[in-house]
């Protein structure tokens, strides 16, 4: 797709929206740039074998979208291990956490990256306002 996300990418943007407007929330957008972000640090968990929000150079999700260009990051979401769309969003939608970032009716910007490699597939939401 020309936004950015692979097929399974896109599912996951697709059963973000579906979750969103069961909740109310009105439907998150693909974005180009969170979705090179997400697929970026995804790569990045598995090329270097951390499972964290906080890269083990210190830096934050936070940290490394502004060191992209990036503002306006409101949350991230990571998974580990989930071999299909369906299968991440169940995992996310179980944890509270998770789940708080995907309903945030606040967020109207998502992008998805998925790496598959050993330990993974490893998944990363960058929700953005």
């Amino acid at each position: 797709p020309s936004d950015g996300h692979s097929a399974d990418e896109a599912a996951v943007l697709a059963l973000v929206n579906q979750e969103r407007a069961q909740a109310g929330c009105g439907p998150v957008r693909a974005n180009p740039p969170l979705a090179a972000l997400a697929g970026s640090f995804s790569k990045d968990m598995a090329v270097r074998g951390f499972f964290s929000h906080t890269d083990p150079d210190g830096r934050s999700p936070w940290d490394r979208a502004s060191a992209a260009g990036i503002s306006g990051l409101g949350g991230e979401n990571i998974a580990r291990g989930q071999g299909d769309a369906e299968a991440v969003m169940k995992a996310w939608m179980n944890s509270p956490g998770h789940r708080a970032n995907i309903l945030n009716c606040e967020f109207r910007t998502l992008g998805v990256g998925a790496h598959v490699a050993a330990g993974g597939p490893w998944w990363t939401q960058d929700f953005g306002f």
